[in-house]
């Protein structure tokens, strides 16, 4: 009786085993007239501004201006914006979002990298709240690619944002920096 089972289930694994793999083939081909593509939002000029990069100094946008410090920036339009710290973030530096046409749908502003606080927010809110403006306060970093998600949307939004204090080094910008190291060394054949 034991050796039956040991063979129904070799003979189960087997069979298991072959139909997972028979499966991972046929999905991993492509048998369709049409290529799948992919669109860089940030290369389309129709796409309108969007953030490619920040530091502690500023911005980097799409078109290769460069924003030194705070800023508001719109679909098509960026502004310095006259703040030196969240601390600065009040109604009257809140107001021109609220008298620009044609109104805006979302406003996203980016503390840099301190911390939210909810009493902090809510004055925001309740503020953008009476011109009927839905906000969003986050750190620069989800700020930037906030605006951009909606920016591409072809959504009526803008943004106030302060560069952050101190920059976070992930595994990513590690990597950008080894290419680039490894790029410095090569000899070129011409």
């Amino acid at each position: 009786m034991n050796v039956l089972q040991g063979l129904s289930r070799i003979a189960h694994r087997s069979l298991r085993r072959n139909l997972c793999s028979s499966l991972v083939r046929r999905s991993s081909t492509y048998e369709s007239d049409g290529k799948t593509s992919v669109t860089i939002l940030n290369k389309e000029a129709d796409a309108g501004l969007m953030i490619n990069s920040y530091s502690q100094f500023g911005f980097r946008l799409n078109n290769d201006m460069v924003v030194i410090g705070p800023m508001a920036i719109f679909s098509r339009t960026v502004l310095s914006w006259n703040v030196e710290s969240h601390e600065d973030i009040n109604d009257e530096s809140l107001s021109l979002f609220c008298a620009i046409e044609p109104k805006i749908d979302v406003l996203v502003v980016g503390i840099g990298d301190h911390t939210i606080t909810p009493a902090f927010s809510k004055k925001i809110i309740d503020f953008m709240k009476r011109y009927k403006i839905n906000v969003e306060v986050l750190g620069t970093e989800q700020a930037c690619s906030t605006f951009n998600f909606l920016n591409a949307e072809n959504r009526v939004v803008a943004a106030a944002l302060i560069p952050p204090m101190t920059m976070r080094v992930n595994e990513d910008d590690l990597m950008q920096k080894q290419i680039s190291i490894s790029k410095s060394f090569e000899v070129s054949d011409k």
